[in-house]
C-alpha cells in the first residue's frame, strides 16, 4: 500500500485538533460532575456559626435563628424567670433537673443551662419527635413558672429547657455549643469566644 496523495502534515494537524476538542469536551463534562461532590453554598451556610446581638433583646424576649437546619432560640430571661428555675427544682417535677444527659456542653451544665444566667441558648426542637415547642414567657395553667409546651404530644420543658416528668420527651432540650465574642454578641456553633 502506498501513501501517495496523503498529506501527513494535514493528518497530524487533524488528529491534534480532534484530540484537543475531545479533551475540552471531557473537561467540560468533568467540571460540573466534580463540583456536584462539593457541598452547596446553602449547605455550607447552614452549618456556619451564627452571631446574635443580645443587647437588642428585651427581658423575656426570644429571637430565633437557623443553624444546621434547626431553629435555635436565644432568650433573655427576667429575674422572675430565674427565680422560677430555682423553685421548680424544689418542686421535684423535672425528670433531669441536674442535666445528667449529654444535652449541653460542659460549661452549660448548671441550674440555668447557660453561660450567663440571663441568656439562654436552646435548639428549638422537642426531643420526642422533633416538633417545635411553644415559648411561654409567663406562667400558664400547664407551666407554673413559664417554659416550653410541645402541642404535638404534650411534652413540657422549663425555662432552662429541662423536661418535666411523665411527658413523652425523653430528655432535656439541647443546648448547642456557643460562646461570647463580646459582651453583647453570642456566637452559636462555635466556642472560639468566651465560655466562662
Amino acid at each position: 500500500m502506498s501513501n501517495d496523495g496523503v498529506n501527513n502534515g494535514r493528518r497530524t494537524f487533524l488528529i491534534g485538533v480532534t484530540a484537543a476538542v475531545g479533551a475540552v469536551g471531557v473537561a467540560g463534562l468533568a467540571v460540573p460532575f466534580v463540583r456536584s461532590w462539593q457541598p452547596s453554598a446553602r449547605a455550607e451556610h447552614a452549618g456556619a456559626p451564627v452571631e446574635v446581638d443580645v443587647s437588642k433583646l428585651e427581658p423575656g424576649q426570644r429571637v430565633t435563628r437557623g443553624w444546621r437546619g434547626r431553629p435555635v432560640w436565644v432568650i433573655r430571661r427576667t429575674e422572675d424567670m430565674l427565680e422560677g428555675l430555682e423553685r421548680i427544682v424544689d418542686e421535684g417535677v423535672l425528670a433531669d433537673p441536674d442535666s445528667e444527659q449529654e444535652q449541653q456542653p460542659e460549661y452549660a451544665r448548671n441550674n440555668y443551662r447557660s453561660i450567663r444566667p440571663e441568656i439562654l441558648v436552646l435548639t428549638g426542637v422537642c426531643t420526642h419527635l422533633g416538633c417545635s415547642p411553644a415559648y411561654n414567657a409567663e406562667p400558664t395553667p400547664r407551666l407554673d413558672h413559664g417554659g416550653f409546651y410541645c402541642a404535638c404530644h404534650g411534652s413540657m420543658f422549663d425555662l432552662a429547657g429541662r423536661v418535666y416528668r411523665g411527658v413523652p420527651a425523653p430528655t432535656n432540650l439541647v443546648v448547642p455549643e456557643h460562646s461570647y465574642l463580646s459582651e453583647d454578641v453570642v456566637i452559636i456553633g462555635s466556642e472560639e469566644g468566651d465560655t466562662a
